[in-house]
């Protein structure tokens, strides 16, 4: 098979994929091999390939890869989740073009355009995914609105209503006035944000006295139903038992008294608005305030805004300001810092708002999930360790669960209305079911379907994907079905830590609830990319680059490597496309480094004993490093399991151990180090596979015809074996020697064709083991071990040991001793420095043992040195 000079990333990629693809590589069904298995954080169906897909699902992907090469039954199940709120909001904006509005439409035919949506743009980011090369087992693709996804949904609410988990109440909700649902107190991002905090005179009836009030939200005042003052504060004694007369709107409220109120902030008196403030609803419950709802779902005024009505709440908040001040109400305005509550999705600011929804008791459900993760035993490992500290934060101060949301696009939450108020339900499973409970409850036999009337609500969508890996697997409506028994629990579960409480901790919840089980082994928690100057990428910014871009102009390999180069668990990732470039030159070194192996011709003669040292040293190496990889693979530190394969291919292997075994020029190798050196390269490049699949494919199928059941991505994990540390610690010594040799060339400009004389004062009892070597790697003549120094040799030194090279043609020895005595004379300076340090008796008992530890040994270095330069001088007087 010819080889390209040039490694194409173009002309590979696609090809390789299409033929895993063709032959099944990725799929999975349950048989005698250990399982394992990775079930995917689905990604929104309205999702693109951004920095983070990428680099969460390449760790995904060298995870499987690996298990796969490693004999195991690797099933990765990919899916995309319908996220409610983000479709429906695309849904309704490619209605607005057609000039639709989707309140115009019934939910059947607003269904429909979201279907059609999701057909046509649905799933892109799975075929992007593709482009990376994530080996997912497609047959399994699920979507968490696929008709068997939606029944285990409705099936696990039933059940939990049935147990008395799940409640309809009237509570204070967190309001999404441009998505127009409540979320969930998880899907509220606090940003701090400077406004002001406005003070408004409030007259008391009957008197001409007033109070001040202090408030970062004046256009809320057409909801106050309360004044309230604490009841210790003297300065208002004299308001107790009267009442105040709200500006503009010219309501009568009672001045109440509760010690909530904080007698420092702002004046002390506060202004109450129950149906608009979570802390205000408890004084109004207290107190048995009025509730005065003032907005639309839009966050527009309602006519409780008098002539404000139908106005956005900020235009609002501006012209009641104005309209104050010139009435005299507002008597002054300071800037202020709060936290201000924005949907995660929509960025829109929240509303506190009183609704009816429906809410998921917590509270019991979170023991076992705390337990699995943070006691005595744990059964779930989170990586790093120091996410268990906000993981415990948000377990133990768990508040129930909102999942109703008013959308159109979820499950339809299964409760049925049978009379004329919401108070009158049943729940099932199915409208039929539903109709024999309402019979039975109202002991009316005439009641038909028609007289129910289903929740228009749905489900928060994080109510099924925390269902994720047993509903993959059909294991809610079909239990004990061999899937469901065979790949769960799961084992490694990759995900991003903002979405640790959303999703992890849920699914962990639901899994013992429904399994009595863990749902997984172990959860790593990457970082978040972030550009150079350590922001957030994001489109807004701009800063985010094109991830198909980045593809096409490294290759997947490059950007797969450049990703995790410097993505240590946990902690946030520094994007540089230099670091793509990096991967790349990667992938072009280990590609020339295949084709100078495939280059050599293959004679059947003597191996040298040199190559055979070289293959000895070199699979000890291997080992050593395989054993560091697996270690590093346990505990999921994957970046620092590339770069030792790094190291191990583009040092050990490229620029050691072939120029080790290379055939002199225009000569042939010996089969037995080349069938070695291509044992060599094999295992490279397994362990390499889970990182760069493509180039080291590619490479493999070069090597030699393969069968497809003989294709690198399932081949077999190298095995480990004993480690001969012996001579790795003879070879790192036998390089520096190399190395002291070929500086020696280069400085005198000995040309490495010329064969040089060598001799050794060994006072290291160093082996010769790697003399052969030596020899080889410095084109010596011959290693001589001598007593005493070679007169007229250039020397060098490592360790102990002293190296004579002699001259070789003519040096300019003036410049030679002028060169050598000037760094003499710089090292007995440094020696005197460090000799003066030891000499002082408070370093030396002071100093922790490590620094001087350290000097001594620079003491011995420079001693060492000092000796060598005037043995070299004395060979040139």
């Amino acid at each position: 098979m010819q080889v390209p000079s040039k490694y194409d990333a173009t002309q590979v990629e696609e090809k390789w994929y299409e033929y895993w693809m063709t032959h099944n590589y990725f799929h999975s069904e349950p048989d005698e091999r250990e399982p394992y298995t990775i079930v995917i954080p689905p990604p929104n169906v309205t999702g693109v390939l951004h920095m983070g897909h990428m680099l969460n699902n390449t760790i995904q992907d060298v995870l499987i890869r690996r298990a796969r090469l490693q004999g195991k039954n690797a099933c990765w199940v990919p899916g995309t989740d319908h996220a409610s709120i983000a479709t429906e909001a695309k849904v309704v904006a490619k209605l607005k073009e057609l000039g639709i509005d989707k309140n115009s439409l019934s939910r059947e035919a607003f269904l429909e355009h979201a279907w059609e949506w999701t057909h046509e743009y649905g799933g892109v980011i799975l075929e992007q995914l593709k482009k990376l090369g994530c080996s997912c087992d497609w047959d399994r693709t699920k979507f968490t609105m696929d008709d068997d996804m939606s029944e285990a949904v409705i099936k696990v609410f039933v059940d939990l209503y049935n147990k008395g988990l799940i409640y309809r109440g009237y509570r204070m909700v967190n309001w999404d006035p441009e998505a127009k649902t409540t979320l969930s107190d998880e899907e509220v991002v606090y940003e701090e944000k400077q406004g002001n905090l406005y003070y408004l005179n409030y007259k008391i009836e009957g008197s001409d006295a007033i109070l001040t009030i202090a408030t970062t939200r004046p256009e809320t005042i057409f909801g106050d139903t309360a004044i309230c003052i604490n009841p210790n504060d003297e300065r208002f004694f004299h308001l107790k038992g009267k009442n105040a007369i709200v500006p503009i709107c010219n309501r009568v409220v009672p001045i109440i008294e509760d010690d909530y109120v904080d007698m420092e902030f702002g004046t002390g008196c506060l202004k109450v608005t129950p149906a608009h403030d979570e802390n205000d609803k408890a004084l109004g419950d207290k107190h048995n305030l009025e509730v005065v709802d003032i907005f639309n779902d839009d966050a527009t005024l309602n006519s409780y805004g008098l002539h404000y009505e139908g106005q956005d709440r900020f235009e609002v908040r501006k012209a009641v300001a104005k309209e104050l001040e010139e009435t005299g109400v507002l008597i002054k305005t300071e800037t202020h810092i709060n936290k201000v509550g924005t949907s995660e999705r929509t960025k829109a600011v929240i509303e506190p708002r009183l609704s009816d929804q429906w809410f998921l008791k917590m509270e019991g459900l979170v023991k076992p999930a705390i337990e699995a993760v943070l006691g005595n035993n744990p059964e779930i490992k989170l990586f790093p360790k120091k996410f268990e500290n906000t993981y415990r934060h948000w377990m133990e101060n768990i508040r129930d669960w909102n999942i109703s949301r008013q959308l159109l696009w979820g499950q339809q939450i299964p409760a049925y209305y049978y009379g004329d108020g919401k108070e009158d339900f049943v729940v099932a499973e199915t409208i039929e079911t539903a109709l024999e409970l309402a019979k039975q409850i109202t002991n009316n036999q005439q009641l038909t379907s028609n007289d129910l009337i289903q929740e228009t609500d749905a489900l928060d969508t994080w109510f099924s994907s925390w269902l994720w890996p047993m509903s993959v697997f059909d294991g809610i409506r079909n239990p004990d079905n061999d899937d469901i028994k065979y790949y769960y629990p799961t084992n490694d579960l990759v995900t991003g830590p903002d979405i640790l409480f959303f999703w992890v901790a849920r699914m962990i919840i639901a899994g013992y609830e429904y399994k009595d089980e863990r749902p997984f082994n172990n959860v790593y928690l990457t970082g978040l990319v972030r550009d150079k100057q350590r922001r957030k990428m994001s489109k807004s910014l701009g800063n985010s680059p094109d991830a198909l871009k980045l593809i096409n102009d490294y290759g997947a390999d490059g950007v797969r490597v450049g990703l995790l180069l410097s993505s240590a668990a946990g902690n946030d990732l520094m994007f540089d496309e230099a670091l793509c470039q990096q991967g790349k030159g990667f992938a072009n070194k280990v590609w020339n480094a295949f084709r100078l192996i495939n280059g050599w011709e293959v004679a059947d003669i003597e191996q040298p004993e040199s190559s055979k040292i070289a293959i000895d040293w070199f699979e000890a190496k291997f080992q050593k490093t395989l054993g560091v990889i697996e270690d590093h693979y346990s505990k999921y530190r994957i970046s620092d399991a590339l770069m030792e394969t790094y190291k191990l291919i583009w040092n050990d292997f490229c620029s050691w151990f072939l120029e080790m075994i290379k055939p002199g020029f225009q000569q042939p190798i010996d089969k037995k180090t080349y069938r070695a050196v291509i044992d060599a390269l094999e295992n490279n490049l397994k362990l390499l596979h889970p990182f760069m699949p493509f180039l080291t494919e590619e490479i493999w199928q070069h090597i030699t015809e393969r069968n497809p059941e003989e294709a690198l991505i399932v081949a077999k994990w190298p095995k480990a074996k004993q480690v001969n540390d012996t001579l790795i610690t003879e070879f790192e010594f036998a390089s520096e020697v190399v190395s002291g040799i070929r500086t020696i060339r280069k400085q005198k400009n000995i040309a490495f064709k010329d064969a040089i004389g060598f001799s050794v004062i060994n006072n290291e009892n160093t082996s010769s083991t790697f003399d052969d070597i030596i020899v080889k790697m410095g084109n010596l003549k011959s290693i001589e071990y001598v007593s005493e120094a070679v007169e007229g040799a250039l020397t060098f030194r490592v360790k102990s040991n002293e190296y004579f090279v002699p001259m070789v043609g003519t040096i300019d020895v003036e410049a030679e001793i002028k060169k050598i005595t000037e760094e003499l004379s710089y090292t007995e300076g440094f020696l005197k420095s460090v000799q003066k340090k030891l000499s002082n008796e408070r370093f030396v008992s002071g100093a922790p043992e490590k620094v001087v530890a350290s000097e001594k040994k620079k003491e011995a270095d420079a001693l060492a040195k000092i000796e060598m330069l005037k043995a070299s001088l004395e060979s040139l007087n």
